[in-house]
């Protein structure tokens, strides 16, 4: 009876921790452009994820699982993981930890509104949180300078990115397995990366000795350690619940941020970040409701 009751406690507390991670991880991935581009730290950060998660695939191989994924879906996620990544890194350069975490958050939101173009329902909450979401977000941008509505920008362009990774992972993981898809998507997205940071950016193995350990903190602990934590507490959570939990990435990107980077925190940020959290929240709880409804 213990044990029983205890799994859902324990469940939300790999959620907790997810977000803890990812949410501190804006405050690695901006400390470390202070030494290297955006693209190199994503290549050798995803490259860190990928080396993560081969252990993991070779110690689960003789376990009865689903099916490996054919390589396009992975190449095809990774292609979308590369987009999003790289938007918010680029993003980083010009606004703070705690307003990447937060306007990245806004995924809740998007992937069921993206929902509707294939035949989803969108419930009130979802739109009701939408329109908090809109109005955070112009609260939390215009408390800044115009470079930083310009990095808010371009991080709010990698989270539809991420809400349309979310809408195929979502759709693979009912037929595949997650991990050898994450190490194909992973290293797709490293390799993708590479190749813009040789294009663009000045290779430095003095920067990423610089940057060792936002590097370190962002590829083995945010991609590895974190996703493989996501893949376990959400193979026993609802969906719509997991999102709940995991939006509070965005409220320790903004502690991080203030604590770690000394990020200013204004009354107006504030207020426009509680708006949008609650827009996450209001959003997901809907999502819940709107399952269970149709008896899920």
């Amino acid at each position: 009876m213990h044990t029983a009751n205890s799994n859902p406690f324990k469940t939300d507390l790999l959620l907790l921790l997810t977000a803890a991670i990812w949410g501190f991880a804006f405050v690695a991935q901006r400390a470390g452009m202070e030494h290297v581009g955006p693209f190199l730290f994503n290549a050798v950060r995803f490259a860190l994820g990928t080396a993560v998660l081969l252990p993991l695939i070779f110690f689960f191989r003789k376990k009865k699982r689903a099916p490996r994924a054919p390589l396009k879906y992975g190449i095809l996620a990774g292609l979308i993981i590369f987009a999003g990544a790289s938007l918010q890194q680029v993003g980083l350069v010009y606004t703070t930890a705690g307003n990447a975490g937060f306007v990245t958050g806004l995924y809740v939101i998007i992937v069921p509104v993206l929902g509707l173009f294939s035949g989803q329902s969108c419930g009130k909450r979802t739109w009701a949180g939408a329109f908090l979401a809109v109005t955070g977000m112009f609260l939390l941008t215009t408390a800044g300078s115009s470079r930083m509505v310009s990095g808010d920008m371009i991080v709010f362009a990698g989270a539809i990115f991420w809400a349309f990774h979310i809408q195929l992972i979502s759709r693979l993981m009912k037929h595949y397995d997650a991990l050898p898809l994450a190490a194909v998507q992973f290293a797709c997205c490293s390799l993708l990366s590479i190749v813009f940071a040789l294009m663009t950016e000045k290779f430095s193995l003095n920067g990423i000795r610089m940057a060792a350990f936002p590097i370190l903190y962002g590829g083995l602990v945010s991609v590895g350690i974190a996703h493989t934590l996501q893949v376990i507490a959400q193979k026993r959570a609802q969906p719509a619940h997991a999102a709940i939990i995991m939006s509070l990435e965005a409220v320790f990107a903004l502690i991080g941020g203030w604590i770690m980077l000394k990020e200013p925190v204004t009354l107006q940020g504030t207020a426009g970040g509680t708006l949008m959290l609650t827009a996450m929240i209001l959003s997901a709880i809907g999502q819940v409701k709107a399952r269970r409804s149709v008896g899920f």
